[in-house]
């Protein structure tokens, strides 16, 4: 049995570790991932017999941390997939799965129809290279349910309340 101290401290360097960051690692096992992060908000069986693992830290949050794992439930990688790099990897024509796969789901209170355009409209909250709050959204085809394009700005352009000299900083 551990000592009690061992036990807060144990518990201390857990909490205010980074998600995805030095305590789930590669070689981590799937039980470390559901211990450390929880349940996946969706999850995908790979040809290889691994698994994706999608853990979403919104809507007030700028991460969603895919993890995967080898056939034997080991970690091969943890990522955040709310940047750049990942928001180019959406193309015209890509369907909602594929989308999701790379990102995530979005927050659904910010998910819009438009009826006029026949347009569903997915929205999810990063921090853009600047350390500033942003929103990254994919615009889908209503009828088809494939991209038509992507549009990429930060809050404070975008948001009625965000127009002011305050800008809220990304902590990192």
């Amino acid at each position: 049995m551990k000592s009690p101290i061992t036990l807060v401290a144990t518990l201390l360097v857990t909490a205010c570790a980074p998600l995805g960051g030095p305590m789930l690692a590669s070689g981590s096992t799937l039980q470390d991932t559901y211990r450390m992060m929880g349940e996946p908000a969706m999850r995908w069986r790979e040809a290889d017999g691994g698994e994706q693992l999608v853990y979403p830290r919104g809507p007030m949050g700028y991460q969603t941390w895919m993890v995967r794992t080898d056939a034997t439930g080991k970690v091969t990688s943890v990522e955040n997939v709310m940047d750049m790099a990942h928001f180019a990897r959406i193309q015209p024509g890509m369907s909602q799965d594929a989308v999701l796969r790379i990102l995530g789901p979005s927050y659904p209170g910010w998910t819009i129809y438009y009826k006029a355009r026949d347009e569903l409209v997915w929205e999810w909250r990063y921090c853009d290279v600047w350390s500033e709050p942003a929103r990254f959204n994919v615009l889908f085809d209503g009828s088809s349910g494939k991209v038509r394009s992507t549009l990429s700005r930060t809050e404070r352009l975008s948001q009625p309340w965000g127009r002011g000299d305050r800008r809220e900083w990304c902590g990192r």
